[in-house]
């Protein structure tokens, strides 16, 4: 047995302090499956593609299974990742109608890139032919390809960061050491390097200044424009009013709207909300989030809300009103600060995931008259 401090060096702990897998020699492993999982479906949520056909879009990711590590071996990283994925997608025509279908990835995995990713698209069943199933396996399998592509680099990127730590001697991507430099020679580098650290200090304390007298000058400003806090870019932005009529009560329809199990069962997805004034909510797996600005039971709720896709920090104000009309709830949702290239999606969203989905969980669908 060797004596403390002799040995191999690259299996002595060295004083550091973290003292953690020095010289990246020891094999350390980081599961990814979640990470992946919440970047996968951010990515195929945002699937859009328009043609003379008309317009498709992935609604749902209806099936997501399998698994990402990265592991660090001598400083090397490897990536073991393999999925099954299903997408559910729908088509509007020039005329208006509606399509739905099928997107199955059925072996993303390490041992291929994005090009060589098997992609098929299909029609759901008894859905008659058109011509969208073309634009949807051209267009929307190529930006669906372009969503993978996008996913393998960001996992080999932002999520491997701090997966090789510096070594005692330096850091090197190969993970060999580099070479020390004699007493003398080193003083001058050290010298060399404060002036350096100091110089960075200054040019990001300058630019700290200058975004903060830009985000002054912004405040001062007043324009019928929304603008987003974080980026400093003002966004035109739009309001729209829908109404639905629900065969119900509106103490029934305020329940279903402010209770967290209710709330999942007409979404089919999870979410989570505290109802109570300046609670927050999540719906669709965070694809929705926001904040209660307003209860008043049975009459009137008003919300901070936004989509995942939106400009970071963005959010529109949504007010829900309940009118009694015997027997049935006439349910009114006013939207102010909505991005205006975000219109028809949000009302589309509002349509089929809150108005649809309640009527045809809880069995509130109006008559036709």
């Amino acid at each position: 047995m060797a004596k403390w401090g002799q040995g191999d060096p690259r299996w002595i702990v060295e004083l550091r302090s973290d003292g953690t897998n020095v010289n990246n020699w020891h094999w350390t492993e980081r599961d990814a499956t979640a990470w992946s999982t919440d970047k996968l479906k951010d990515l195929f949520m945002g699937v859009r593609v328009e043609g003379e056909e008309g317009t498709c879009e992935v609604t749902e990711v209806s099936k997501l299974e399998g698994e990402a590590s990265i592991n660090n071996r001598k400083g090397k990283l490897i990536f073991f990742y393999e999925w099954d994925i299903k997408l559910n997608w729908t088509g509007i025509s020039q005329t208006g109608v509606k399509y739905k279908g099928y997107v199955e990835i059925p072996n993303l995995s390490d041992e291929n890139n994005a090009s060589e990713v098997e992609i098929r698209v299909s029609m759901a069943k008894d859905e008659p032919d058109t011509n969208l199933i073309g634009l949807m396996r051209k267009q929307g399998a190529q930006c669906i390809r372009d969503a993978v592509a996008q996913y393998i680099s960001t996992l080999k990127t932002e999520f491997t960061q701090g997966m090789i730590l510096p070594t005692a001697n330096g850091i090197s991507d190969s993970g060999e050491q580099e070479i020390v430099q004699k007493a003398e020679p080193q003083t001058v580098m050290t010298a060399n390097w404060v002036e350096w650290q100091t110089f960075c200090a200054m040019l990001l304390l300058f630019v700290y200044l200058i975004d903060v007298e830009f985000c002054f000058s912004l405040q001062a400003q007043t324009n019928k424009s929304s603008t987003c806090p974080s980026t400093g870019v003002k966004i035109p932005t739009c309001k729209f009013t829908l109404k639905e009529t629900f065969l119900t009560s509106p103490e029934e329809l305020y329940r279903v709207l402010t209770q967290e199990e209710l709330v999942q069962g007409f979404t089919h997805a999870p979410a989570s909300l505290t109802a109570d004034k300046g609670g927050k909510f999540q719906l669709l797996g965070g694809n929705v989030s926001g904040e209660f600005v307003e209860l008043e039971p049975e009459k009137k709720i008003v919300m901070s809300w936004r989509f995942k896709s939106w400009p970071s920090g963005h959010h529109a104000t949504v007010t829900l009103t309940f009118k009694d009309k015997g027997g049935e709830t006439e349910l009114g949702m006013d939207a102010r600060g909505v991005p205006k290239n975000e219109e028809d999606r949000t009302k589309e969203g509002w349509k089929r995931y809150y108005f649809d989905g309640i009527k045809q969980t809880f069995g509130f669908g109006a008559l036709l008259l």
